[in-house]
């Protein structure tokens, strides 16, 4: 077995140069300099010079390399050179990913005074409405409630946009988000700049196009489909009716870190998190059946460390920033290759190291076979103590119960109090945002709800 040390060994011989070097300017190098960026990663280092030259750019890396970056410097540099409200547009699958694109923009153009608005599902139509006739700089959304702001609010349009970005752009041109895209592209200028990053980039030409992409230049700066190589990868194989046992076993064995637990339906994530807290773990879910406020607290709880167990479905598994995630577990093993990429990519980012760990039962195992020929590495596999494992059965099954029980009664609570009044409800969803029915989270549809019944409330919150 590896060491982090003999993990963390990078293949890279070449020095990058420095930011200033590349042709960053004073205002930006001083916001990179005040947030710890000493010098630029390999995506940022190849995308630069081609951005600042004006060139359309189609970028790849594996996730955590820096992305973000590398397509927020120069539209900043741009705008400091020509300061207008309305500048650039970023889009990203989720609405969280959509907060930490802003986030991150706002920390680096903050000695520039750049202003973002966040345009996204869930959040009231009206208040958005509000931060757009503010005339922002940079608006990031998700394309459902861009496109819906783009239709019916008055005085908004981004006839002069600079700059369009594609954030995780093989899930934004894939068939789901594709139709909405298009009608986005139809309303906003044909001469302008465009980058589309992801990393994991479908390469069918038709899709690029759509795009409308202009002189473009491919920056690759990872194989297709690729993982770290700080990144430490096991597998646990084991009986499918030991999944709960064997998590529980994980998260006592790994008590010190810090750790992401993925699941494919929103009902595990919501059960397994009942389970971990009723043996004392803080742990706490996060899936799109959740509010959005509630959404955006269980990822502070998180980041800040007051919660040790992050609970998710694949609404988390996209271009989150999460600092100090130590280890992501598969408590359900992806469908995807690349969406198992993107999961791990959780940890081990930055250049630190982490460890990814998937539960294998005797019905996966065809898709880890998949898993490791893509990533072109042989898992690991994680040794267990069997005698604990027994010791812990008869404690996870009571916790278990418990959950059910929980979720049967959070359910009838719900289903009473939605029953006289789930016409109030849906007006009031419409007008406060709540049914964006256009930007939905991949864990409802990728999943197929499984567990949940109220598939017409699941459709109303996308």
């Amino acid at each position: 077995m590896p060491s982090p040390e003999e993990a963390s060994t990078s293949t890279a011989t070449k020095t990058n140069p420095t930011f200033k070097e590349l042709g960053v300017i004073d205002p930006l190098l001083d916001a990179l300099s005040s947030l710890s960026f000493t010098k630029p990663t390999d995506i940022q280092a190849e995308a630069l010079p081609y951005a600042l030259q004006g060139r359309d750019i189609i970028g790849v890396a594996e996730t955590g390399s820096g992305k973000t970056a590398a397509f927020a410097l120069p539209i900043l540099q741009k705008l400091w050179e020509d300061p207008q409200p309305l500048f650039a547009c970023i889009l990203a699958p989720t609405r969280e990913l959509a907060y930490q694109i802003s986030q991150q923009i706002e920390a680096l153009g903050s000695g520039m005074g750049v202003r973002c608005a966040i345009i996204v599902g869930g959040m009231p139509m009206m208040d958005q409405g509000i931060a757009l006739s503010k005339r922002p700089h940079i608006v990031v959304a998700t394309p459902g409630r861009l496109h819906d702001h783009l239709e019916n609010t008055k005085g908004f349009s981004l006839r002069n946009l600079k700059y369009l970005v594609l954030d995780e752009a093989d899930r934004l041109l894939d068939l789901d988000f594709g139709p909405i895209i298009d009608k986005i592209l139809k309303v906003i200028p044909k001469e302008r700049h465009t980058y589309l990053f992801s990393a994991t980039m479908t390469a069918k030409v038709a899709k690029l196009q759509r795009a409308s992409l202009v002189n473009p230049v491919r920056v690759e700066v990872s194989t297709k489909y690729t993982t770290v190589p700080t990144l430490l990868q096991y597998y646990l194989f084991i009986p499918y009716v030991q999944k709960d046992v064997h998590l529980v076993h994980l998260a006592n064995s790994l008590s010190q870190n810090s750790m992401i637990v993925f699941t494919r339906t929103v009902h595990d994530a919501q059960r397994l998190a009942l389970i971990l807290r009723n043996l004392d773990f803080s742990a706490v879910p996060l899936h799109g059946q959740m509010s959005q406020s509630a959404r955006l607290g269980a990822l502070t709880k998180f980041k800040s460390g007051g919660r040790s167990i992050l609970v998710a479905t694949d609404v988390a598994s996209r271009g989150l920033d999460i600092p100090h995630v130590d280890v992501v577990i598969n408590f359900d093993i992806p469908t995807h290759s690349k969406d198992y990429i993107h999961r791990v990519g959780r940890t081990a980012r930055a250049g630190r190291s982490g460890k990814a760990i998937t539960i294998v039962t005797q019905y996966d195992v065809e898709l880890i076979q998949r898993i490791e020929a893509v990533i072109g590495r042989k898992m690991e596999e994680w040794a267990v103590d069997k005698e604990e494992v027994g010791i812990l059965r008869e404690r996870v099954e009571e916790a278990a119960r418990l959950a059910v029980n929980e979720l049967r009664e959070t359910s009838d609570t719900k289903g009473a109090k939605g029953a006289g009044s789930r016409k109030r409800k849906h007006a009031d969803a419409r007008k406060s945002g709540g049914g964006d029915d256009r930007d939905r989270d991949d864990d409802e549809f990728e999943a197929g709800m499984a567990g949940i019944s109220k598939t017409k409330k699941a459709r109303s919150d996308r």
